[in-house]
């Protein structure tokens, strides 16, 4: 892969985290009939940084939160090269009549979001889902989701692959625009 550019980097990387968390609030109060679930692998990351920012705004204990594993929902699981692994869901309650907020790093085409929808329907039947992206790659969607919460905007052509770099795992929070995946 060549050399992204970096298009956010970490003192606006923070700066978006809290202007989500904001957002948020401004919707939900202190979330007592919301949830928050992490689609797995890369939205969990973002999932926990949200919910861990917002208890210390907001001052309190606890949201709740979970990890989705999409691994077996997705429609090109059997297309693979090589085997997918999956991931551990981390879910120890139910989404019945619950707002839900699906939390995933990147929009791009949609096709993880419709099999997170697909998934999340084995964990009852919310009142409402809405999506927070990090970023919406806005071109090439495949079908028609858009995030309800977007942290960055971000026009690129099909060649090219974004990139969200977690402190936890890459040593500092950024965001990388590569020119072509391959």
């Amino acid at each position: 892969m060549d050399k992204g550019r970096v298009i956010l980097e970490e003192d606006h990387f923070r700066l978006t985290i809290e202007r989500l968390c904001h957002q948020l609030i401004e919707n939900y109060d202190h979330f007592d009939d919301a949830c928050f679930v992490g689609v797995q692998p890369r939205g969990t990351m973002l999932v926990d940084r949200i919910v861990q920012r917002l208890k210390a705004i907001l001052k309190i204990k606890h949201i709740q939160s979970g990890h989705l594993d999409i691994t077996f929902y997705r429609d090109d699981f059997r297309i693979r090269e090589k085997p997918l692994q999956a991931s551990s869901t981390m879910m120890d309650f139910l989404v019945e009549r619950k707002k839900v907020i699906l939390v995933d790093d990147v929009l791009y085409t949609g096709r993880t979001i419709q099999a997170a929808l697909t998934a999340l329907q084995h964990y009852g039947r919310p009142d409402r889902v809405e999506l927070l992206s990090l970023v919406d790659r806005r071109f090439n969607r495949h079908l028609p989701i858009q995030s309800d919460y977007v942290g960055l905007t971000v026009d690129a052509l099909d060649e090219a692959y974004v990139k969200v770099e977690w402190q936890e795992q890459n040593g500092e929070d950024r965001i990388l625009l590569f020119a072509s995946k391959s």
